[in-house]
């Protein structure tokens, strides 16, 4: 009976013809019955454990560059360094109105304010302030430029 399902079973004495099969209608049933989905080979995947670990190692690339790009991850140096930014910014917000009030405390403060206006660069206005030694914090040996160069745009506005 096994040989049966390839070969049609026909008594001795059966004398008909059978009806020859194409090549090419073969041909095309065979590459049907070989190409599987992608469901079917992903059930037939046998993963090794090189596979696995280039799995992982390519997973931990990934995720460390999507978090130092887009997840808001930084290193301790650049955190360092923002912290250091910020500190000194938020002391020369805290020392630019004593820069102004130095200035107030001026008896030719009109005089002086015109001459700093009429200055046409910012450097030139900011040496200006260094010079007068409104920038020059009660304590400090000399005047902080980023403070002279704050307080001179607010004076001038």
């Amino acid at each position: 009976m096994g040989e049966q399902s390839q070969e049609e079973f026909r008594p001795a004495n059966d004398s008909r013809k059978r009806a020859p099969v194409q090549p090419e209608k073969v041909e095309a049933m065979k590459a049907t019955e070989s190409k599987s989905g992608f469901g079917q080979r992903w059930k037939e995947l046998q993963p090794t454990k090189s596979h696995l670990i280039w799995a992982c190692v390519i997973t931990a690339i990934l995720t460390m560059i999507i978090g130092f790009n887009w997840g808001g991850w930084m290193s301790s140096g650049s955190a360092q360094k923002m912290a250091d930014t910020t500190a000194k910014d938020a002391v020369v917000q805290r020392l630019v109105p004593i820069c102004v009030a130095q200035f107030d405390l001026d008896a030719e403060k009109v005089t002086k304010l015109a001459e700093l206006k009429d200055k046409s660069t910012s450097y030139q206005q900011s040496q200006f302030v260094r010079d007068e030694g409104w920038a020059t914090i009660a304590g400090e040996e000399r005047p902080d430029n980023k403070v002279a160069d704050a307080c001179a745009q607010l004076l001038i506005q």
